[in-house]
């Protein structure tokens, strides 16, 4: 049951100008917060935030830039007198074995997917502490919570933003700031059809979506995740899986592991294949 108690009144979101990002600004401005839609894209989160109405403001941001996220968020408390949530949702996909990829595939996944999270945790957080109040949600994936093969840089990333959001959750109790981690399986959005620098081997964006449906046939909605990421909120539940896959796999991993590797092994040997 949802808690209706939970009303937040000022939101940022970054990577907000599509896909989950998206669809958590939207839910989050009918559940009644204002949000700030923050997005690379500028023209993205601007066209978000007019959808929004006088529940949408928009700003042009590198989750990269340390100092423009820090700005980011000292500018909506300064205007708004406080800081409800913040969404850390901005990333990059990247997929390829291991012999495919190279520096920038490294550099790429930990700039946006770790080094962006850190630097939206590391500017919410003094403000949130400060009024004792407030819950970030760091986007992880299905890949933070097994091991994920053919996407190496990727699910490094997102298995250390569950760890830190985990970690801080236990560390920022006492402050009154609450911290979860979302963890959907496959959603239909421009991800998929934007891997960065795909290799050779991994084919366009409908031979991407063509594989991943061999392991969930059906993908998720961005609406369906949104839904539970901010339901997941009024709960303060740590960690969010989203869809059947990542409960089932999730919990595979953790009570019958060697099960589990046999089963991404076998995922492995089905990529080779088919890259053949």
């Amino acid at each position: 049951m949802r808690n209706r108690q939970f009303a937040p009144e000022v939101s940022v979101v970054t990577g907000g100008g599509s896909g989950i990002g998206r669809a958590i600004a939207t839910e989050l401005a009918r559940r009644g917060s204002h949000v700030v839609v923050a997005d690379l894209d500028g023209t993205r989160a601007k066209q978000v935030a007019e959808e929004l109405g006088d529940r949408g403001s928009a700003a042009e941001v590198d989750v990269v830039d340390a100092d423009a996220v820090r700005a980011l968020v000292d500018d909506t408390a300064d205007r708004h007198g406080r800081l409800d949530v913040m969404v850390n949702n901005a990333g990059v996909a990247i997929g390829g074995l291991l012999e495919e990829l190279d520096e920038r595939h490294w550099t790429k996944a930990l700039d946006v997917n770790l080094r962006g999270v850190v630097n939206g945790v590391s500017a919410a957080y003094p403000v949130m502490s400060t009024q004792r109040s407030g819950h970030i949600l760091n986007t992880a994936s299905l890949a933070g919570l097994i091991p994920a093969p053919a996407m190496l840089p990727y699910t490094t990333t997102k298995h250390a933003v569950v760890g830190l959001s985990t970690a801080l959750r236990a560390e920022a109790a006492s402050r009154g700031v609450r911290v979860s981690v979302l963890c959907p399986g496959f959603v239909d959005t421009p991800l998929l059809d934007e891997v960065y620098a795909a290799p050779a081997s991994l084919g366009g964006g409908s031979s991407v979506r063509s594989r991943v449906r061999l392991l969930q046939p059906r993908f998720l909605t961005p609406e369906v995740v949104a839904s539970r990421a901010v339901d997941g909120l009024a709960r303060n539940t740590a960690v969010i899986p989203v869809g059947w896959l990542a409960h089932t796999l999730w919990r595979l991993n953790r009570y019958a592991p060697p099960l589990a590797r046999g089963l991404v092994q076998a995922q492995v040997g089905a990529h080779r294949r088919m890259s053949r």
